[in-house]
């Protein structure tokens, strides 16, 4: 058996600052976490009687969080826009990539360059426009117009993307395709989606997560109690004047939000890697 190689007292030292750095990163993420979830599991709604590890742990926030308020409401239709954005957004940025990715014409260059520049912009400098727009359109207080100012708000961030992954794949694959006499939509539905999964799962992911911590937009659009989303009522609790504030049931809504993210984001790991690396090729 060989003989492990000693550290020199350089390597020591360097080793040792860094499993110290990296200690000192892991309690930082952990420790608000394990805050917010012994604050759920609290007996006392003052602020000062919250603690990492309450003193007469108790389920009864969780239960009266879904039976004696509207959050399941808030839930359903915050996970309805959120799924919806996540299968629109995934297969439209995939088609509008494929497009740009396999097929030259004229001015895509210069498209491309627009698309670049527009989302230099932030989101918010349209919150006017848009509004106007779903007022004329009779779209207001309508959570499905929410999914569609997501879709397409979310093309231009992830159109370069998902074209870098597409530009990994060999044209002689589609070009077989067509030799075979398989149509354009033939080849994107049998040969290019299955081939993206990973950089469909990133972008189902942040497809996902836009709608589902976002505030402004919900803000801006709904407006009846049945339509409104997790975000703008909770926002409601966090004023201690408010009697709807209340710090554990308010750590247990947390906790409950907390839920879809963490499936989709260990569902979706071993892809959202490669997708992302393989996306950022900058291509042709």
């Amino acid at each position: 058996m060989k003989n492990k190689k000693r550290l020199t007292p350089k390597q020591w030292f360097f080793g040792s600052i860094i499993h110290i750095w990296l200690g000192l990163i892991v309690l930082a993420v952990l420790i608000p976490v394990l805050w917010i979830v012994g604050s759920s599991f609290g007996s006392s709604a003052a602020i000062v009687d919250v603690k990492i590890i309450p003193t007469n742990p108790t389920i009864r926030n969780y239960v009266e969080l879904l039976t004696e308020t509207g959050f399941p409401q808030w839930f359903k239709n915050t996970l309805i826009i959120a799924v919806l954005t996540m299968v629109c957004s995934a297969v439209l940025n995939m088609f509008t990539a494929f497009i740009f990715a396999r097929f030259p014409f004229k001015g895509r260059k210069p498209l491309l360059m627009f698309i670049m520049i527009f989302t230099m912009f932030p989101s918010f400098l349209g919150l006017t426009a848009i509004y106007v727009i779903a007022l004329n359109f009779g779209l207001l207080d309508n959570i499905y117009t929410l999914v569609i100012i997501y879709t397409a708000g979310s093309i231009p961030g992830n159109i370069f993307l998902a074209r870098g992954y597409l530009l990994n794949i060999p044209r002689t694959i589609d070009e077989a395709a067509y030799i075979d006499g398989a149509s354009k939509i033939q080849v994107f539905r049998h040969i290019v989606l299955p081939l993206s999964i990973p950089i469909m799962a990133f972008l189902a992911l942040t497809a996902f997560m836009g709608p589902w911590f976002d505030y402004i937009m919900p803000r801006l659009l709904l407006s009846s109690n049945e339509n409104l989303t997790i975000a703008i009522e909770l926002f409601n609790w966090t004023d201690p004047q408010s009697p709807l504030f209340n710090l554990p049931r308010f750590a247990a809504a947390s906790i409950m939000i907390a839920l879809p993210i963490t499936a989709l984001s260990i569902f979706f790991q071993r892809f959202i890697v490669t997708g992302l690396t393989a996306g950022a090729n900058k291509g042709e």
